[in-house]
């Protein structure tokens, strides 16, 4: 009994710090973020809504959404044209997929990576996720949202929904953005990462 005990107690113990370490790492991202978007040189906000900026809105963290997904290579894919908002026609390539169980339903993602940016240094490892879910339009930006990912070293990639986030599009009509293929939506609500953007002219 008493061993059995301790192993309950070990186990509730590595959760607890487990979620710690997931929450640490949302608020790291959570204040990257905002502080880009306060900074004039890197904020995609416009003049009027840069003024009246403070910071960005998010759901509550909810480390559920942080999912250990099977990550599972797809070599030999034929290099694509991503949708964007404009005539802008970005060259992408399936990467890789991404295989979790979520609210007790098993899904999968597809992971993309940018045939441009993988040329430059410092995205040489960059992934990217695009995805929509039903929050979409309500509580969410409408036109889906993103996460960002490295290439892992293994069979296994985090995915941390509280760190999607909008893409520029959602803040000025300025900016040129990648559309989610139809096969990376999730019928089900993501109720994490960063919220819909209400603009200037909607908080007055």
């Amino acid at each position: 009994m008493y061993r059995l005990s301790f192993l309950l107690i070990l186990f509730f113990s590595n959760v607890i710090a487990q979620d710690s370490t997931a929450i640490h790492r949302v608020l790291v991202f959570q204040e990257e973020l905002n502080r880009d978007f306060a900074s004039e040189e890197e904020s995609p906000l416009t003049p009027k809504d840069f003024k009246e900026f403070k910071e960005l809105e998010f759901f509550d963290i909810d480390t559920t959404y942080s999912v250990l997904a099977s990550f599972v290579r797809t070599p030999y894919e034929t290099p694509f044209i991503m949708k964007t908002t404009t005539n802008r026609e970005p060259i992408y390539v399936k990467y890789g997929e991404a295989h979790f169980v979520l609210q007790e339903k098993e899904w999968v993602l597809n992971i993309y990576q940018n045939q441009g940016l993988k040329t430059q240094p410092e995205y040489k490892d960059y992934l990217f996720l695009p995805f929509t879910d039903l929050t979409n339009g309500e509580t969410s930006y409408g036109g889906g949202r993103f996460m960002d990912l490295k290439i892992p070293e293994g069979d296994t990639i985090v995915i941390d929904f509280n760190t999607a986030y909008n893409p520029y599009c959602a803040y000025s009509a300025r900016y040129s953005c990648p559309i989610p293929p139809e096969e990376n939506h999730l019928e089900l609500e993501i109720p994490v990462g960063v919220k819909k953007y209400k603009k200037h002219e909607e908080n007055k």
